[in-house]
């Protein structure tokens, strides 16, 4: 489970379609080519790499959250979970 935080200010509850997000899912939800930061609260923040050069509109609250967001404004939507591993997922090697 993460929360997708939109530019607008709302943000929506969302869950993988897998027990891991796919590299196809993120890039939809951030509308382009995947960045991973961290979050002032120990968390992952999934955003849009070329946002800027796109022009995306800023996102107040995912700034807020961002460990640099003093220093570097967050734009665009912004997936936010809670550990690596739902990123990562699990092992290719491993049993399922």
């Amino acid at each position: 489970m993460a929360t997708l935080y939109r530019t607008d200010g709302t943000t929506e509850t969302v869950t993988p379609a897998g027990g891991h997000w796919t590299l196809e899912e993120l890039q939809t939800l951030v509308g382009g080519y995947i960045e991973i930061g961290g979050t002032v609260d120990g968390r992952f923040m999934v955003l849009d790499e070329e946002g800027k050069l796109k022009h995306k509109p800023l996102n107040v609250a995912a700034t807020r959250l961002y460990v640099h967001g003093r220093r570097d404004p967050i734009v665009g939507e912004v997936l936010v979970v809670d550990t690596r591993l739902e990123l990562d997922g699990p092992d290719e090697g491993s049993a399922h």
